[in-house]
């Protein structure tokens, strides 16, 4: 057993001079320190040693593990040491060179319109309401007043799923689920996108943007809607904005408008981006229908309210001065750059 111990040293100094990996090394711990390895197998045999033989035997096999764990140890350290050594130098980099440019991105002006919209609408107590793009076509027309048979149900205007089911043609549905789900008092707006069968030219899109906004509340009248505009239309274009109101239908609403804003760039002085009238209409609103109302389960005698909704993409391009819509989508970086 003696010469047996003595053998496994032997190999173990002559094997570890030619490992060169890591991996190599751990192998051979395994070999010879492993619960089926060489010095495991030789120390099962000493129950067949006598009395006096073991103890010597025993001290030799400590020896011998302790020498077998300091060869390996060792070993794994100088190959570590040289493994650190190599992959520095091939990691080695020239710390003069140039360093590489990122690009960093920037926000779409169409996001940054509607979060500086959003701003003025949270700073006069508004909340923030979402609701889906796919929409029940009860949400989309009935709960709204537009009966059937209104143009807008149309196919010619409305994306169909089926025949209950379509895409937004506005963000209105948010405001009845909101009146369905909430008591009085509410002050909402509700950004998101919308759909519409429109062909793509220079001023319309399949799929654009809107912000609606919609306050209930006792006591509510046009002077609210009027003055709550007024702020919006001087937040947004300049504290020399004016606004105009302008008789108008829209089935949800009565009385209803559309509403102008002296034009940015001439201040009402004539110009192309207004067409020489001085003004621009920017959205639509009006005093919450009481069938509407009604629909949400509010009283109509005890309360009244007002909405309103506005483009984002024609917002941008007064704010930005840009005379084709399509150039909001197509993803230029040349032009995206400038904003």
């Amino acid at each position: 057993m003696k010469q047996k111990l003595a053998e496994i040293v032997k190999q173990v100094e002559e094997s570890v001079k030619s490992v060169t990996e890591a991996k190599d090394i751990e192998q051979l711990r395994v070999k010879y320190l492993g619960k089926k390895g060489e010095l495991t197998l030789v120390l099962r045999g000493m129950g067949a040693l006598t009395p006096e033989e073991r103890p010597l035997i025993g001290k030799m096999a400590n020896d011998v593990r302790e020498k077998i764990e300091f060869l390996i140890n060792d070993a794994f350290e100088k190959i570590s040491e040289n493994e650190n050594i190599e992959k520095l130098k091939k990691e080695k980099i020239d710390v003069t060179m140039p360093g590489t440019k990122y690009t960093l991105g920037k926000k779409h002006p169409l996001t940054l319109v509607i979060e500086e919209i959003e701003n003025v609408f949270l700073g006069l107590g508004y909340k923030i309401a979402e609701g889906p793009e796919v929409e029940l076509d009860y949400y989309n027309f009935e709960a709204l007043n537009i009966q059937e048979g209104h143009p807008a149900r149309d196919e010619q205007d409305t994306f169909y799923i089926s025949k209950e089911v379509v895409l937004r043609t506005q963000t209105s549905p948010v405001q009845i689920r909101v009146m369905e789900k909430s008591e009085p008092p509410i002050k909402i707006i509700c950004p998101g996108r919308v759909y519409r069968s429109d062909a793509v030219d220079a001023t319309h899109s399949p799929v654009f943007h809107q912000i609606e906004g919609l306050v209930v509340d006792k006591g509510i009248t046009m002077a609210d809607l009027r003055g709550t505009l007024e702020i919006f239309a001087k937040s947004m274009f300049g504290q020399d904005t004016k606004i105009r109101f302008r008789p108008h239908h829209f089935p949800f609403t009565e009385p209803s408008a559309e509403v102008d804003v002296s034009c940015w760039n001439c201040h009402g002085e004539g110009c192309k981006v207004c067409r020489g009238e001085g003004w621009v209409e920017i959205l639509g609103a009006g005093m919450v229908h009481p069938k509407v109302l009604k629909n949400c389960g509010i009283d109509p005698e005890i309360y009244s309210g007002f909405a309103f909704g506005l483009g984002v993409e024609r917002t941008a391009m007064g704010r930005f001065n840009i005379d084709d819509l399509r150039l909001l989508y197509e993803n230029d970086v040349r032009f995206l750059n400038q904003f």
